[in-house]
């Protein structure tokens, strides 16, 4: 009996810090696994956000490309009819508009709403100002479209300021 309560003094002591270093070790390994799972996390988020901030950049080129001003003066007109020009300025739009789709994955629903408004508020800028009587021809036309803007703002101008500041919210 002596023998077993002194195997005991021996083996008890043996048996609790084996218990406990298996704890440890447990806990070690959640603890190491935690990392990196988060070291995965901010390298897809850096990831992410280089991705966000191409597609804010893709559009934002778009909206100064279809700005109104900035159209008319890149997209001459071929001859001097206004209806082939305003269907060359709208084609540009849509043309430019349909390169960029595949950006709405990377920006907010919002935000693309925002731009494709301004698409089609300047699609509409377009058509409005060609179904004026008084305009005959494509330079007439330029004329038009570009006074439209002069005393107010943009549809694009106003995107842009939408995507400036949702930018502004992913960096800072």
């Amino acid at each position: 009996m002596e023998k077993i309560i002194e195997s005991l003094h021996y083996a008890i002591p043996s048996l609790v810090s084996g218990v406990i270093a298996i704890y440890f070790f447990k806990e070690y390994a959640k603890s190491d696994d935690g990392l990196q799972k988060f070291r995965l996390l901010k390298e897809d988020k850096k990831l992410t956000t280089t991705l966000r901030l191409q597609a804010y950049e893709r559009m934002t080129l778009f909206l100064e490309r279809i700005s109104p001003a900035n159209l008319v003066f890149r997209i001459k007109a071929k001859n001097d009819n206004k209806q082939a020009y305003e269907l060359s300025l709208i084609h540009t739009i849509e043309q430019e508009f349909e390169h960029n789709l595949a950006q709405q994955i990377y920006i907010s629903n919002k935000c693309w709403n925002v731009i494709s408004t301004a698409k089609n508020t300047t699609i509409q800028l377009v058509i409005d100002a060609s179904k004026d009587i008084n305009i005959i021809n494509a330079d007439a036309l330029r004329e038009a479209i570009i006074k439209k803007v002069v005393n107010k703002q943009a549809p694009s101008d106003t995107a842009l300021a939408f995507v400036k500041k949702e930018v502004s919210e992913i960096l800072y």
